[in-house]
């Protein structure tokens, strides 16, 4: 059965030097069968070396990052049609402005971990201003995940807010995300749920749920602590997140 390309949408993220960026996009785009995609991203505002495993770096296979080289690349891509679209993923405001004092086309999309206890309070309204798209990848906190937590599906108030509406807890903290004007990326598969994740667009949370929400204790899940080398380029976590974790 052949498949109309318009009604599926392709992302990829690409994550080493730009002088891979077009082979990467070569590799993905050939062996999907694809002439173009429909976003292309920027996983990590770090650079690693080719091959190398992000949840087992040894030390020195984390590298200096050019990130104005590497947009300038991806900007390319989308200038010879390879792409519909470029962005970014766990980009935050300090990086995204550093790279748009060169960009000659603004990033569409940043992906990053967004979730109600972790709110990007910051870095929401900065995008916002910066007409950046921003979708929220773990939005029921990596429940479940090695890495994850239990802040989100474990909240009683979630649980509360989902009881008094005969919702789940998934669908209060999906429907939190999407009034925040974020897309949401959830992965599930159990068919169930996936049903259950698309009811969410015909109903409110209230005000008075709203404020109860913003209550919730706020920690970065994914710190991303395995690109922090003492004698690499990023010294701390909080200088990958310009002090916003």
């Amino acid at each position: 059965m052949s498949l109309n390309r318009i009604l599926v949408f392709f992302n990829f993220h690409f994550f080493f030097s730009f002088f891979f960026l077009f082979v990467s996009f070569e590799i993905y785009v050939r062996t999907m069968g694809l002439e173009y995609l429909d976003l292309y991203l920027i996983h990590w505002p770090v650079r690693i070396k080719e091959g190398a495993n992000m949840f087992n770096l040894a030390e020195g296979e984390v590298l200096p990052f050019d990130i104005h080289g590497t947009w300038k690349a991806m900007e390319d891509c989308s200038k010879l049609g390879l792409t519909k679209s470029i962005g970014l993923s766990n980009f935050s405001c300090e990086k995204i402005s550093q790279l748009l004092e060169h960009a000659t086309i603004p990033p569409a999309i940043n992906q990053v971990e967004m979730n109600v206890s972790w709110q990007q309070r910051k870095l929401l309204p900065f995008c916002k201003e910066k007409r950046i798209h921003v979708c929220g990848w773990s939005p029921l906190g990596a429940y479940g995940v090695l890495w994850g937590s239990n802040a989100v599906m474990e909240s009683q108030i979630l649980k509360d807010i989902a009881t008094s509406k005969s919702k789940t807890i998934s669908q209060v903290a999906l429907r939190w995300i999407y009034e925040q004007g974020v897309s949401p990326i959830v992965k599930s598969f159990n068919e169930d749920r996936m049903q259950q994740n698309l009811q969410i667009f015909d109903w409110e949370l209230t005000k008075e749920e709203n404020v109860q929400i913003l209550q919730i204790p706020q920690r970065r899940v994914f710190r991303a602590d395995s690109f922090v080398q003492e004698n690499g380029p990023i010294k701390s976590v909080e200088e990958l997140w310009d002090g916003d974790i």
